[in-house]
């Protein structure tokens, strides 16, 4: 494995031309995006797709979101999309919003886990964007992660996890948002969110008008990054635990130990006797979103077992992704925690 480091202009064009070249092979490399560091591979290539799927350890039947810098690259990945969809590029694209659009037979079946859609996204990141134009070819991108654990923000999470297993890993810092992108079902109407991201429900609401969201029990039956298995979660165990001050530090003392530690908001000053790591403000979604995977990362790196987490509102995505990584478990007001609660 190769650490190549972005510097503030970027790439130079020589490491532009070498990744490229390693692509164009069937290479995996992991770059930098704006939203999490992506696993990515020619998505045109089923081999080098597949070793996206070895490497993770990702089941064949989660599909992957492809990368692409240009609108032509759309066209040849989809077979048509509505003025709607129109609509959202133009108002979110680049940045961290996926369309599920109708794909045409180009796609391999194995990008899409055998669906008739495609799930395409334009990154905002300069580095991601300056990779997918040199190469001209649009990359297949899930997060450089072992699967199931907490999303790499940067680059050195991308090392533990992956090491060797991978050709390149592009350093192009601490990704800026922090939190995969939301993605919205287009094929038919109406449409529907399937994973919430920074961009919300009320944004896309503002450009094509009301929208649906997928709800728990529909999970099981829609295929789609990111909502089908446990995601998300480090070694140790995570509680969610919602409701207020009072009510966190009466559970978490209920249960405490020596290898428990708590995520807590930022400023908040709790009569607990474990480390506390805050990961935001309570009202701050942006900043809970950046910092939330590096502070769960940061969990298992200090050896801790288990993570109490106050909740955030629920109808923030970190709420969903916290919820994922704790096994789709919350406490709090009329739950007890179980001594012996395993996800």
């Amino acid at each position: 494995m190769e650490l190549i480091k972005a510097d503030e202009n970027g790439l130079s064009s020589e490491e532009l031309e070498k990744i490229s070249e390693r692509l164009h092979g069937g290479a995996v490399v992991a770059i930098p995006t704006e939203t999490v560091y992506g696993l990515a591979a020619d998505a045109m290539n089923q081999e080098a797709v597949k070793k996206i799927f070895e490497i993770k350890g990702r089941p064949s039947d989660n599909p992957l979101i492809v990368h692409i810098s240009n609108m032509r690259m759309l066209n040849n990945l989809v077979s048509d999309f509505s003025n709607d969809a129109k609509k959202l590029i133009n108002a979110f694209w680049p940045g961290p919003l996926t369309l599920v659009l109708k794909k045409n037979r180009e796609v391999p079946n194995i990008v899409t886990a055998g669906l008739d859609s495609v799930a395409v996204r334009m990154p905002s990141h300069k580095v991601a964007l300056s990779i997918i134009e040199c190469a001209k070819l649009p990359l297949a991108a899930p997060s450089a992660n072992l699967s199931g654990l907490p999303s790499p923000t940067m680059a050195r999470h991308c090392v533990d996890d992956l090491g060797d297993k991978v050709d390149f890993i592009v350093d192009g810092g601490s990704c800026k948002v922090g939190l995969e992108s939301t993605i919205i079902l287009m094929t038919k109407k109406p449409y529907k969110i399937l994973r919430t991201g920074i961009i919300t429900k009320s944004q896309i609401e503002g450009v094509i008008g009301a929208v649906e969201t997928l709800q728990k029990h529909e999970e099981e039956s829609i295929c789609s990054p990111g909502i089908k298995y446990r995601h998300y979660s480090p070694n140790a165990e995570v509680v969610l635990i919602s409701g207020g001050i009072s009510e966190f530090t009466t559970q978490v003392n209920a249960v405490l130990d020596g290898s428990s530690c708590a995520m807590v908001f930022t400023g908040e000053k709790l009569d607990l006797d474990c480390m506390c790591l805050e990961y935001g403000g309570q009202f701050n979604s942006a900043e809970l979103a950046h910092n939330l995977f590096a502070v769960l990362r940061k969990v298992d790196e200090l050896g801790f077992k288990r993570v109490f987490v106050r909740a955030p509102s629920p109808h923030c995505a970190v709420y969903d992704r916290l919820t994922r990584a704790a096994g789709r478990e919350s406490f709090g007001e009329n739950k007890r925690i179980k001594r012996t609660t395993v996800f």
